[in-house]
């Protein structure tokens, strides 16, 4: 069961300039984190592998569907959701605009390698 980013989490976490993603293991047990670009498009949160789909946490996260992200402040425990392919060319946006001091790491996040590999976070409801 999931439920909704709060005003704040979306602000705070979207704002941030990484945040820290870090999959579980079959086990449940947390991966070791890792930092990667966020980016907001409306109330979503998307991330997606600079190394396309050979990225580790990418498969970690692809595989066991959770996980943990914390930035801004907040951490919150997550599952990893396939992408709706109509929200591409919104991230791509959303990266162009949040990152664009970064030209030389835009372009490969905007790469159809990295799009395939677009997640959504929701956030989990606590148990």
């Amino acid at each position: 069961m999931t439920s909704a980013w709060t005003p704040d989490e979306l602000d705070r976490i979207g704002a941030a300039e990484e945040v820290e993603i870090a999959p579980r293991r079959a086990d449940g047990t947390l991966r070791s984190p890792v930092p990667i670009w966020v980016v907001r498009v409306g109330d979503e949160l998307y991330v997606r592998s600079w190394r396309g789909a050979t990225g580790t946490w990418f498969r970690a996260a692809r595989r066991h569907r959770a996980g943990q992200v914390s930035a801004g402040g907040v951490a919150k425990d997550v599952a990893f959701a396939e992408a709706e392919g109509t929200v591409d060319a919104a991230v791509d946006d959303a990266y162009r605009e949040k990152y664009a001091r970064y030209p030389s790491y835009v372009a490969p996040m905007l790469s159809e390698a990295a799009r395939a590999t677009t997640l959504k976070l929701v956030p989990a409801e606590s148990a």
